[in-house]
């Protein structure tokens, strides 16, 4: 059976186990007070008195036996929404439609922003109804939110720069590679309008045969520059010396070893060397595999 008043005055466990649940009810940071079933604040810790202090109220001001729910429905101005968002949810608590109520909200002073988390549950127990709210301030937690929130849609911006910063060095390097192209058209087709035909013309008078070994290297060292074979060989990334790239070139135009020797001033011997090492560097193992078709291959 529970005690009534004048017998718990008297009961030195009563007495003590009160004074040890105000010891507690002291000692948490939360503001807190326990209403009744009318929303009648019953009692009121250090946290939520002094919070009232600082909020402009007396020191020995007391809310012991105010209307918590009266106070809330009579708020006016920026707190006044959710203002009355406390007083729906603890009024739901004490019905018994929920357990308890959460809500977040700001209550910023004029030097500084400030959050609190509030919390309205009904006490356990066969006794009258007891509503325990709390009023835990989050500042810092919610400064810790915003930055990080601040820090996301600074990395988002900085990533939508760098596509687009992508997407201009994409369009610039596409241009470069079309000018390049192009570049290398008006070279092709200036070498092979402007110089290889007076160079034919020089390969049909008559010349010592050193000047027309002179004019077949110019010949051959100009087909060297315009054709696509040497890129070839560059993107296989195929080490090829400057002779063998020579050769490579004769051998494709379908020259036999001895005119490539005529053109190039050397042995038919090293021809073949340098034909031995095309081979070996090509990968063609295979001695069926015409050197000239392979070459003709690779080069369309």
């Amino acid at each position: 059976m529970t005690k009534d008043r004048s017998e718990r005055e008297n009961d030195p466990k009563a007495l003590f186990a009160d004074a040890l649940a105000k010891t507690v009810l002291n000692s948490l940071s939360a503001h807190i007070a326990i209403l009744d079933e009318n929303g009648i604040i019953l009692e009121t810790n250090r946290a939520w008195r002094n919070f009232s202090a600082k909020g402009g109220m007396p020191e020995d001001h007391d809310d012991r036996g105010t209307n918590y729910l009266d106070v809330c429905d009579a708020a006016t101005g920026e707190d006044s929404e959710d203002a009355r968002k406390v007083a729906e949810g603890i009024r739901a608590v004490i019905r018994g439609e929920m357990e308890e109520f959460l809500l977040d909200y700001p209550c910023h002073s004029e030097d500084s922003p400030h959050w609190y988390y509030m919390r309205a549950i009904r006490m356990s127990g066969d006794g009258p109804i007891r509503v325990v709210t709390s009023h835990e301030e989050i500042t810092a937690l919610k400064l810790t939110e915003e930055a990080l929130r601040n820090s996301q849609e600074e990395l988002i911006e900085q990533k939508q720069s760098l596509e687009e910063t992508n997407i201009a060095m994409k369009v610039l390097l596409k241009q470069r590679e079309e000018d390049k192209l192009e570049l290398e058209k008006k070279v092709l087709t200036n070498v092979k309008e402007l110089v290889l035909p007076y160079v034919d013309k020089l390969k049909n008078t008559r010349l010592k045969a050193k000047d027309r070994t002179l004019v077949e290297i110019i010949d051959t060292h100009l087909q060297d520059i315009i054709s696509p074979l040497l890129q070839r060989f560059a993107n296989a990334k195929i080490l090829l010396t400057p002779q063998e790239m020579q050769v490579a070139a004769l051998v494709k135009d379908g020259k036999t070893s001895k005119e490539i020797a005529d053109v190039l001033n050397v042995s038919e011997t090293t021809v073949n060397f340098h034909r031995k090492n095309l081979r070996v560097k090509f990968g063609l193992t295979n001695k069926r595999t015409n050197l000239r078709s392979y070459l003709m291959t690779i080069s369309q």
